[in-house]
C-alpha cells in the first residue's frame, strides 16, 4: 500500500539551526524531509489508535535562512502538490535570525469554514488564518515570523455539519451515551483536527510559519475545568473519562509535540515510550491514553506551558486549563488557582528581566473589562463564603451560566501575576525589558489595554494587554451589546462596589482600555525591533472575504 498525506505538512518549533515538521500519513511509512541544497532527514512514523504520526527533526541549518523544502514518503515526493491554478510561492522554512527583527503573529477561536459558503460568512465571519495565508503569499517576509495559536484551535463541543455526518457513520449505536453532537473518542478527534487544518489555503500557512499552540476550553470541551463543581459534574458521566482522556492524548499529539525543540522532546517521557513503539512497530495508544488520564487526574504530573526565544523576545505559553487548582476554600490560600502550585512556579522562574521584550501568552485574558473584572472576583469570594454558605450555591450557578473563569476569578493568581510583572517591569527581577506583553484570546472581541503600576513607582517597562479574538466564530449581535455595556462606567461603579463588599483587595496595577472593542474576527501581530515595538490588528472588510486583511488599528507600544 502506497502511503498518502492525511495531514500536514505543519512547521512547528524552528530554531536558528534545526526545524520540526509534523505530518500525518494514512499508512505507517518512512516520512523525509528534503531540504534545499541538503540531504533528506527521514522518521518513521509511530501509529496510535491507528493513526500515523511522524515528528522530523531537520538540524544543522544555516541561521536566517529561507529554504525550499518538500515531504516524501518512502522516497516518493508528495508535497508540494502540483496544481496549475496555485499561485502560492514555493512552500519554505525559515530559520531564526538572532539578530534580526521579530514578527508574531497570534490569535484564537477558529471555526473551519468552507470557502466561497456565503451561509458559514454569515454566520462566523471570514476566516483570518486563510486571510493571513493570502497576504502572506504575496508579502516578502523579512525577519522572524512565528503564529501563536492560543486556543480553541478545534471545537469539540460544537461541530460543524461535516463533523456530525462522520459521527453519524462511524458510531455505533449508545457508543458509551456519548452525546450525538460533540466528540468524544479519539479517532472522532483526528477527524476534527483534520476538518480544521485540510484547508489548501491554511494548510500552505501552517507548512511554512513556525507555529506555536496551546490548549483552551472547547479543544476539549467549553467550560473546562470553571470550577470544582463544574468537574464532579462532568466526572459523574459515564463517557466525560474517555472525552478528556481523547481530548488531550489528541492535543498532546496534534499540537503539543511540536512546541517541543529536539532537546526537550528528547527528555520528554512520553514521547521515549511512544519511540519504543515505533521501534516494535506497536500501537501506542495504551500508553497515550494513560498519560492523558493521569493528567487529567493529577495536573502537577506534566507541564503544558512552554517558553520560546526568537531573537530579543521571549514568549511564555501558558496552560490556563488543565494545571487548573480548583479548592472550594480560602481564595487567597493559593488552593484555588488558575496555573496550579507547579505552574505558577514554572512561570516565576522564565517571567523574568533580561530579553528586550517579555510576552506572556494566556488563552484568557488576565485584564477584563473592568465590570467584568470586578464580577469574577465578587464571584469567587461569595462561592468560596464571603456572603455565607446560602449563598453559595447561587454565586456556583451564575459562574457556570455566565462563564465566570478568567483571571478575575481567580484572584490568587490574578495577585501573583500582577505582582510578578510589576516586579518584571520594575527591574526587581533583573534588566527591566522595553516592553512586557500580555497576548490573549478567547472572548471573541479585540481590545487594547494600557497597564499602570499601582505601589511601588513607575517601572522601565511599558506594560500592555492584547486582545484578539476570534479568528473565525464573531459574536452574534446580542452579546455584542453586553460586551460592550460591560465596559461602561456605571457597570465599572457597580462592580466595584460589590467587589469591595466581599472583601476583594485591589491589584497592584490598574489598566484602562485604549478605544472601544471590536467585535468583528481579528488577527493580532506584533512587530519587535530593537527596544521598540508595534502593535496592530488586522480584519477583512464587509464584502471582501476573499481577499487579503486589511490593517483596522495600530498601536505603538
Amino acid at each position: 500500500m502506497t502511503a498518502s498525506l492525511r495531514l500536514g505538512p505543519l512547521l512547528r518549533h524552528v530554531g536558528t539551526s534545526t526545524a520540526t515538521v509534523w505530518v500525518e500519513t494514512d499508512a505507517p511509512c518512512d516520512v523525509g524531509i528534503r531540504v534545499s541544497g541538503g540531504g533528506v532527514r527521514a522518521s518513521r512514523t509511530l501509529t496510535v489508535h491507528g493513526h500515523h504520526y511522524a515528528v522530523c527533526e531537520i538540524e544543522d541549518l544555516p541561521p536566517g535562512a529561507t529554504l525550499p523544502y518538500e515531504v516524501l514518503l518512502d522516497g516518493i515526493r508528495v508535497w508540494p502538490e502540483t496544481d496549475p491554478d496555485d499561485d502560492l510561492p514555493p512552500a519554505v522554512l525559515r530559520t531564526l535570525d538572532e539578530k534580526a527583527p521579530t514578527r508574531l503573529l497570534y490569535g484564537s477561536c477558529r471555526t473551519p469554514t468552507e470557502e466561497g459558503s456565503t451561509e458559514e460568512a454569515e454566520r462566523h465571519g471570514p476566516d483570518l488564518l486563510r486571510a493571513t495565508a493570502r497576504r502572506l503569499a504575496h508579502e516578502e517576509v523579512e525577519g522572524n515570523l512565528v503564529l501563536l495559536l492560543i486556543g480553541d484551535q478545534v471545537y469539540a463541543d460544537e461541530l460543524r455539519e461535516p463533523m456530525r455526518a462522520f459521527l453519524r457513520r462511524v458510531r455505533e449505536r449508545d457508543r458509551d451515551g456519548a452525546p450525538e453532537d460533540e466528540v468524544v473518542h479519539y479517532d472522532e478527534y483526528a477527524e476534527l483536527y483534520r476538518q480544521a487544518w485540510s484547508d489548501p489555503l491554511v494548510r500552505r500557512l501552517l507548512a511554512t510559519v513556525p507555529t506555536l499552540m496551546v490548549f483552551d476550553d472547547h479543544d476539549v470541551r467549553d467550560d473546562w475545568n470553571t470550577s470544582a463543581a463544574w468537574r464532579r459534574s462532568m466526572d459523574a458521566l459515564p463517557w466525560w473519562r474517555t472525552r478528556v482522556t481523547s481530548g488531550l492524548g489528541a492535543y498532546w499529539i496534534y499540537q503539543h509535540v511540536g512546541n517541543l525543540s529536539p532537546a526537550a522532546r528528547a527528555e520528554d517521557p512520553l514521547w521515549a515510550a511512544l519511540c519504543e513503539h515505533r521501534d516494535r512497530g506497536t500501537d501506542a495508544a495504551d500508553t497515550l491514553d494513560s498519560f492523558a488520564s493521569r493528567a487529567h487526574d493529577d495536573p502537577s504530573s506534566y507541564r503544558w506551558s512552554h517558553r520560546y526565544d526568537v531573537g530579543g523576545v521571549r514568549v511564555l505559553m501558558l496552560d490556563t486549563r488543565c494545571g487548573r487548582a480548583l479548592g472550594e476554600g480560602d481564595p487567597s490560600d493559593g488552593s484555588r488557582s488558575i496555573l496550579g502550585a507547579e505552574g505558577h512556579d514554572w512561570l516565576d522562574e522564565h517571567l523574568t528581566g533580561g530579553p528586550e521584550h517579555v510576552v506572556v501568552a494566556s488563552t484568557v485574558p488576565v485584564l477584563l473589562p473592568p465590570a467584568v473584572q470586578h464580577l469574577e472576583a465578587w464571584n469567587e469570594a461569595v462561592c468560596a463564603g464571603a456572603w455565607g454558605r446560602a449563598a453559595r450555591g447561587p454565586g456556583e450557578r451564575l459562574r457556570q451560566a455566565l462563564d465566570l473563569e478568567h483571571w478575575g476569578a481567580f484572584q490568587y493568581s490574578f495577585h501573583r501575576l500582577s505582582d510578578a510583572i510589576s516586579e518584571v517591569a520594575r527591574g526587581e527581577r533583573g534588566p527591566a525589558p522595553a516592553t512586557v506583553l500580555i497576548l490573549s484570546g478567547d472572548v471573541h472581541f479585540s481590545y487594547a489595554a494600557r497597564v499602570r503600576l499601582r505601589t511601588g513607582g513607575e517601572g522601565g517597562s511599558r506594560v500592555t494587554q492584547l486582545v484578539s479574538s476570534a479568528l473565525c466564530n464573531r459574536l452574534s449581535p446580542v452579546m455584542r451589546r453586553v460586551a460592550a455595556l460591560s465596559a461602561s462606567a456605571p457597570f465599572h461603579l457597580a462592580g466595584a462596589i460589590m467587589s469591595r463588599a466581599a472583601g476583594v483587595r485591589r491589584p497592584s496595577l490598574t489598566w484602562r482600555p485604549t478605544g472601544r472593542p471590536y467585535f468583528d474576527n481579528t488577527i493580532g501581530e506584533v512587530d519587535f525591533d530593537g527596544r521598540g515595538a508595534h502593535a496592530r490588528w488586522y480584519h477583512c472588510p464587509e464584502g471582501e472575504n476573499g481577499a487579503p486583511p486589511r490593517i483596522r488599528s495600530s498601536l505603538d507600544l
